[in-house]
């Protein structure tokens, strides 16, 4: 986070407190602007650029939010990096990298610039469009959805310890999925879930649960028509395994390569459905994989 009593950039002429920043890029967005990466951006009115960018999120000297965005992508990764290993950085773009500045937050921030009045929307009579605003997390939809999947990514172990794999059928058995349910994937009680949708080895990719089907179907079409950028993307995990992030219409899924998959669907408030690698997921996961968008 950043250090807001000396780190300031321009911003509509007035000065803006930074109090953080992420990147926009094909391999890494705030997955509650959406599904890929063409989409995250229009979501700001940006066009796809295929670098990317920096958002910087701060207030000016009245208080209001701004999200500028920035081009230079790697002065804003530095930055987030330093902040994660808990050193300071003074994140200063130049002028000539503010792209646009944006009324409003598109995420929750839960700090504020000192001495500056309370964080708040600039005056909509001054400015061009709608302030950009966090979802609405107290109902479920594709940004709860999404930021249900992020969660299960960032907290692999967590989740990975509660299903117990004799939960899963032998390969070779077509049995039914077994389905208790978590009530809120984004709390910390979601990790209870124990929600089984189980991978048969027939023809295809066989579930005891239809909404897995389906996205196991559509995640297989991807191979063969590569969906748009950023819906597939890999990053880090521990020994030889890649962290699998996948999203379409309607569904979200995080895998481990080496291990399971977790399906997160609309039409399932809160439910997350754990899927056993059986005979066609580990096939289904490396494919995934080589046409995943990987961070540079």
């Amino acid at each position: 986070m950043a250090d807001t009593d000396e780190e300031a950039v321009a911003a509509e002429d007035d000065a803006l407190y930074v109090l953080t920043a992420v990147l926009l890029t094909p391999a890494k967005f705030p997955s509650v602007l959406g599904d890929d990466y063409p989409e995250a951006c229009a979501a700001l009115g940006m066009a796809p650029l295929a670098d990317g960018y920096g958002l910087v999120l701060g207030q000016d000297g009245e208080g209001a939010r701004w999200t500028v965005v920035i081009d230079d992508v790697s002065l804003v990764a530095v930055a987030i990096a330093s902040w994660d290993c808990g050193m300071e950085y003074d994140l200063s773009p130049s002028e000539r990298t503010v792209v646009a500045a944006l009324p409003g937050w598109p995420l929750a921030v839960a700090v504020a610039a000192p001495n500056v009045p309370a964080p708040h929307d600039p005056d909509p009579d001054l400015v061009d469009r709608p302030a950009l605003a966090p979802p609405d997390t107290t109902t479920w939809g594709p940004a709860q959805r999404r930021l249900g999947a992020d969660e299960i990514a960032l907290q692999w172990a967590l989740w990975r310890e509660q299903i117990d794999d004799s939960a899963f059928p032998v390969q070779g058995e077509a049995g039914e999925a077994s389905e208790p349910s978590s009530d809120d994937v984004t709390s910390e009680e979601a990790s209870e879930a124990d929600e089984v949708a189980s991978d048969d080895s027939g023809e295809g990719p066989q579930t005891g649960h239809s909404g897995v089907r389906r996205v196991l179907t559509e995640a297989r079409a991807y191979v063969d028509a590569p969906p748009p950028l950023g819906r597939v993307r890999s990053s880090f995990a521990p020994g030889e395994a890649r962290t699998l992030r996948a999203d379409g219409p309607g569904w979200s899924m995080v895998a481990r390569t080496d291990d399971i998959a977790f399906v997160l669907l609309d039409e399932e408030p809160g439910e997350v459905l754990p899927v056993g690698r059986g005979s066609e997921l580990p096939g289904l996961l490396e494919a995934l994989d080589k046409l995943a968008v990987r961070p540079s």
